[in-house]
């Protein structure tokens, strides 16, 4: 049996590349998910990665959900932060709901899940942490304030956390995707995307799920061991950091 591999919001979009990858790496890999038991237990029966149910926001939960993976699979040894959500809206439009929303799964809820494993990753002095961040999180982005927040936010914390765990062999690093082929972008009309998105990007294409999960692969790699507190900018060029 490989590393425990726990990737949250990983039933769907990136993160079911992500976790699909890892478990093709040799890794015994847990996702979460927080709402739809029907495309989990569709995801867990297509691929046979076991899914976990709780919400990212809620601290108890994710402390009670990695002591139930860690019962199950054994010690978590590799964290991937990828549950987000967005509550798009200008400024002098956002509700102070919409804003709490997004802070609380997309900033807290790294929080959350990486001070539940932290404290085995330094008794064991081993420990591979990537958080999925965004573009719009290192250049901001039209009515997403919030949203641009949390990704910053993840950016700031994964510089400062990588300080703290290198001396005991945790490395700590950031995917910041663009814009990328999952079910969201297919909502958008083909006009606005052949006309403003795609020629933002001078690649000429969107990215892909798996894409983004060979990023996190290499990460959590042990050929990526001196890599840590790093952003790797996935998006075709669109935006250079």
């Amino acid at each position: 049996m490989g590393k425990v591999a726990l990737v949250t919001g990983g039933s769907r979009g990136i993160g079911a590349a992500i976790a699909q990858k890892l478990k093709a790496d040799g890794y015994t890999v847990a996702a979460t998910y927080a709402g739809n038991d029907e495309k989990a237990a569709a995801f867990t029966a297509e691929t046979g990665i076991k899914t976990y149910k709780w919400n990212v926001a809620d601290y108890d939960a994710c402390k009670a959900g990695v002591a139930q993976i860690e019962a199950d699979l054994g010690p978590v040894e590799i964290l991937v932060n990828n549950a987000g959500i967005t509550r798009d809206a200008p400024f002098h439009k956002m509700t102070p709901q919409q804003w709490h929303e997004c802070i609380d799964t997309n900033l807290n809820g790294v929080f959350n899940m990486t001070h539940n494993v932290w404290g085995g990753m330094r008794d064991r002095k081993f420990g591979r942490i990537v958080t999925i961040s965004s573009i719009n999180g290192q250049k901001g982005q039209f009515a997403q304030a919030n949203y641009a927040a949390t990704k910053a936010g993840d950016i700031g914390f994964t510089k400062s956390l990588a300080q703290e765990g290198a001396r005991a062999g945790i490395t700590v690093n950031i995917v910041a995707p663009g814009y990328i082929n999952t079910e969201m972008m297919s909502t958008i009309p083909e006009k606005v995307m052949n006309e403003v998105i795609l020629p933002q990007i001078p690649v000429g294409r969107l990215g892909e799920p798996e894409e983004m999960a060979r990023a996190v692969a290499f990460l959590v790699s042990d050929d990526a061991g001196f890599i840590t507190g790093s952003t790797i900018s996935a998006n075709g060029g669109q935006y250079l950091a």
